[in-house]
C-alpha cells in the first residue's frame, strides 16, 4: 500500500489546493528524473511525490480519501454494512482544488513540458510512468571575433554525422555555451539538447583587455608630426581615423561603436593606440634630418 500522500507532500491534512500544489512544486523538482539521470531512488521518489500529487491536487479523490473511501493507491476501501464515509473536512467540494490539468502544467513550467501525459490513474504528467528523455550531445564551435561580436550562423559537425546550423547571437563571449533544444540523443520521453560551447579565436589585430577591444595603429613619422587621416581597421571593416597632429606612441584614439557588446544592446568602443613606425628601408633623406634635429635640437622624451 503507498504512503499517506499527506505524509509524502508533507502537508497538513488541513493544507489548502496552493500549500499543496507549492510542495509538489518543490519536491517533484528536487527528486525529477531530469535532475538527477541515473539516480533510482530518486526516481521512485518522483514516482511517489507524483502519486500522491495526483490524489491530493483532485478535489473528488481528496475529498474520497478523507473520508475513508479510498485508500492511498486510490482503491474504493470495504466499509462493510455502514456505508461510505461522511466525507473529510473539504466537504463535497474540495475546498477548492486542481483542474485535471495542474499537475502537466506544473511539470510543463519546470522541464519544458517534457512531463507529457498519461500519468497514474488517468492523471496529466509523468508520473510512475515517467519516460526520461534522450541525453544532452555536447560539441565545442570555434568562431572568429568578428562573429562573436557581430553575430552571424555556422555550421558544426556532430560526431554521427550530423550537421547542424547554429546562430552566434551578437556579442557572444569565448566559453559561452548555447542550448539548442531537440537536437540531442533520442529518447522515451522525447531528444535531449545540444549544449554548444563557443571558442573564440585570437585575433591578429584585436585582442580584448577587461571590457574593452584594443588595437595597435601603426602611424608613419609624418602623420605622427603634422596629423593626417589614415585607414583603420575594425571589425565591421575598414574606416578613416584623424590621427592628432603630434602624436606619440602609445597615446589612444577611440572609435566609438566598433567595440565589443556593452550588455545593453549597443557596442562599446574600439581603442587604437599609436605606434610610430619608421620605413621598412633605410631613408638618406631622413637619416641626415634627424642628425641636424639631434645636434641642433636636444630632445630627452619624458618618461610616462
Amino acid at each position: 500500500m503507498a504512503r499517506d500522500p499527506y505524509e509524502v507532500l508533507g502537508v497538513p491534512r488541513s493544507a489548502g489546493a496552493d500549500d499543496i500544489r507549492k510542495a509538489f512544486r518543490k519536491l517533484a523538482k528536487k527528486h525529477h528524473p531530469d535532475a538527477n539521470p541515473g539516480d533510482k531512488a530518486a526516481e521512485e521518489r518522483f514516482k511517489q511525490v507524483s502519486a500522491a500529487f495526483d490524489l491530493l491536487g483532485d478535489p473528488d479523490k481528496r475529498r474520497k480519501f478523507d473520508g475513508g473511501e479510498i485508500d492511498a493507491d486510490g482503491r474504493e476501501v470495504f466499509r462493510g454494512f455502514g456505508g461510505p464515509g461522511q466525507g473529510g473536512p473539504f466537504g463535497s467540494g474540495g475546498g477548492g482544488g486542481f483542474d485535471a490539468t495542474d499537475f502537466g502544467d506544473i511539470l510543463g513550467e519546470m522541464f519544458g513540458r517534457r512531463g507529457g501525459r498519461g500519468g497514474p490513474r488517468g492523471g496529466a504528467g509523468p508520473g510512475p510512468g515517467f519516460a526520461p528523455r534522450g541525453a544532452d550531445v555536447r560539441a565545442r564551435l570555434e568562431i572568429d571575433l568578428e562573429e562573436a561580436i557581430l553575430g552571424g550562423k555556422k555550421r558544426i559537425s556532430f560526431q554521427d554525422g550530423r550537421t547542424l546550423d547554429v546562430t552566434i547571437p551578437a556579442g557572444a563571449s569565448d566559453g559561452q555555451t548555447l542550448r539548442l533544444r531537440g537536437h540531442g540523443e533520442a529518447g522515451r520521453g522525447g531528444k535531449g539538447d545540444a549544449l554548444i560551447e563557443l571558442l573564440v579565436r585570437p585575433h591578429p589585430v584585436f585582442r580584448k583587455e577587461n571590457d574593452q577591444l584594443v588595437m595597435d595603429l601603426p602611424v608613419s613619422i609624418p602623420d605622427a608630426v603634422l596629423g593626417g587621416r589614415v585607414q583603420a581597421p575594425t571589425p565591421d571593416g575598414p574606416v578613416s581615423l584623424t590621427v592628432p597632429k603630434g602624436a606619440s606612441s602609445g597615446q589612444s584614439l577611440r572609435l566609438k561603436g566598433k567595440g565589443l557588446a556593452d550588455g545593453r544592446g549597443g557596442r562599446g568602443d574600439l581603442i587604437a593606440r599609436v605606434q610610430i613606425m619608421l620605413p621598412e628601408a633605410p631613408d638618406a633623406q631622413l637619416e641626415a634630418f634627424a642628425a641636424r634635429w639631434r645636434d641642433e635640437r636636444p630632445y630627452v622624451p619624458r618618461r610616462r
